[in-house]
């Protein structure tokens, strides 16, 4: 029996599977800002002095400043995308409605210019409109789906998370090793989850692996140098 839907079994025909790669994509960089700011936070500080409360304080600190500027971030910037997709919607249906004509025309000149004939474009435009005129103009005008919209609450809680969850691993891994390890076993840590989030993000992206893996890591151990070489010209000066 032939596939009527002209869709695969392995194949992933969902119609919102961008909005979801952008979602993982989006967490999986908000880790690594969780990740970079929080270490270079604690390893300035551990420049500074090896006690361990002033660096858990601190840590403590940019993991939660970080969280809430990354879900406040979130929810702005997905609040005002969803107002502006709903003004578009109602411009678009107070358009349908004044002058469904002019409307009909404006989405046969759409499928003209995509290639279609003009009396194929006419049937196109036509039975679209008698099933859904709103959904079709929204779709060949303005790549809209008027129920695929984003949540700022549920964004703000997903930036929120991800920044945390990368942020827990630098915290951990300067304060349980000894004294003297804090610090190598802080870079080699970050480091390598750097190289792992930027392998995953080119894995999602479809881009080089290599290259995103070695940029994030050449950029954190240059964030973690210049934190930890402050923080411990600081500490010598006596001005901390």
């Amino acid at each position: 029996m032939s596939n009527l839907t002209g869709s695969h079994s392995n194949e992933p025909h969902t119609a919102n599977i961008a909005g979801r790669l952008n979602w993982l994509r989006a967490g999986v960089l908000g880790a690594n800002d969780g990740i970079v700011s929080v270490a270079a936070t604690v390893v300035g500080v551990a420049g500074v002095t090896n006690t361990p409360t002033p660096i858990l304080v601190a840590g403590t600190a940019a993991l939660v400043g970080g969280a809430v500027s990354m879900a406040l971030g979130e929810y702005v910037s997905v609040s005002s995308q969803r107002d502006s997709q709903r003004a578009l919607v109602e411009m678009e249906r107070r358009e349908l409605a004044e002058d469904p004509g002019a409307e009909l025309a404006e989405l046969t000149g759409l499928y003209l210019a995509k290639g279609l004939s003009d009396a194929t474009a006419q049937q196109v435009a036509l039975e679209l409109t008698e099933h859904d005129a709103l959904a079709a103009h929204l779709s060949a005008e303005l790549n809209i789906d008027e129920a695929d919209e984003a949540s700022p609450w549920q964004a703000a809680y997903a930036s929120a998370a991800a920044f945390t969850i990368g942020a827990i691993l630098p915290l951990i891994a300067i304060l349980l090793p000894p004294t003297a390890w804090r610090i190598p076993v802080t870079f080699a840590a970050v480091l390598l989850a750097l190289a792992l989030t930027g392998t995953l993000s080119a894995a999602i992206g479809g881009s080089s692996k290599t290259t995103s893996a070695v940029r994030l890591v050449i950029g954190g151990a240059l964030a973690l140098a210049a934190t930890y070489g402050i923080g411990s010209l600081l500490g010598a000066s006596g001005v901390i």
